[in-house]
């Protein structure tokens, strides 16, 4: 899925303004999102909060990975290895933005099975990028860590979203199954095996926030297996990024000691 940076370039900020938009249209109008959430759960339903507190510091890692998008020059050669890597991202982050902003608009309309299939699409490309398509975070690089923490909490969230859209769509107000609760505890035991520290941070989140959620629906049982399962997914993320360090550490280029345009500016 490759792109060129002149496309790139707008597209993903056009992306962003649309996801953005469509967040607001469903905060602010009626049903809101939340009204829409509180009316459909189910066995995989977080705390809402969860959701919104997570947004808003992703938006904050957006906007510098977007500027740096804008910033960097592919003419020249020390940066543009630079924004090699963020343009790479910048497909599966346009569909992602695009998907997450439409399906807004299904959720709102309590189309919730035609809604799932958004998150879907949304979730399981933003995995496919970062388990294939996305190297060693390095460390000296910026263009390497914005990219790494962008496409990581897309991912991260993804999950959440998937594993919530897909309960309610299916299996509105149910309870888990010994089944459930089988696929929940391996599933992420799975995903926490393959995740640096910054995805595998992402999916204790999601644990917290469906074990914080199923407390407040009373169901304190499953809730606090949940909350085991955080637990668990810590330990494995812990343990396998100290036996294998997940990044490297490479010279890579810094706008504000490089770019003269900075030394013009002070």
């Amino acid at each position: 899925m490759g792109i060129e940076y002149s496309t790139a370039k707008w597209l993903a900020p056009a992306s962003f303004i649309y996801d953005f938009a469509a967040q607001q249209y469903g905060l602010n109008s009626t049903p809101s999102m939340k009204q829409i959430n509180d009316r459909n759960t189910s066995f995989w339903s977080p705390q809402p909060y969860f959701i919104g507190g997570f947004f808003a510091p992703q938006q904050i890692v957006q906007l510098a990975w977007l500027y740096r998008l804008w910033k960097l020059d592919p003419s020249k050669p020390k940066e543009k290895s630079e924004l090699d890597q963020i343009v790479n991202f910048v497909p599966y982050y346009a569909l992602g933005n695009v998907c997450i902003g439409t399906w807004m608009f299904w959720w709102n309309s309590e189309a919730l099975k035609i809604s799932n299939i958004f998150v879907v699409i949304n979730s399981f490309s933003q995995l496919y990028f970062i388990f294939t398509k996305l190297g060693p975070m390095n460390t000296k690089s910026l263009s390497s860590v914005l990219t790494h923490v962008n496409a990581k909490t897309f991912a991260g969230i993804g999950v959440l979203d998937f594993l919530h859209n897909l309960s309610v769509a299916y299996y509105k107000g149910a309870l888990p199954s010994p089944a459930i609760k089988a696929i929940t505890g391996a599933g992420f035991a799975g995903l926490a095996a393959c995740s640096d520290w910054i995805f595998g941070g992402c999916l204790v989140y999601d644990l917290v926030a469906l074990s914080v959620g199923q407390a407040t629906l009373n169901n304190p049982d499953w809730s606090k297996m949940l909350g085991g399962f955080a637990v668990m997914t810590a330990g494995i993320v812990g343990l396998r990024n100290y036996f294998i360090p997940p990044y490297v550490s490479e010279p890579g280029y810094n706008l504000a000691e490089d770019d003269d345009t900075f030394d013009d500016q002070v």
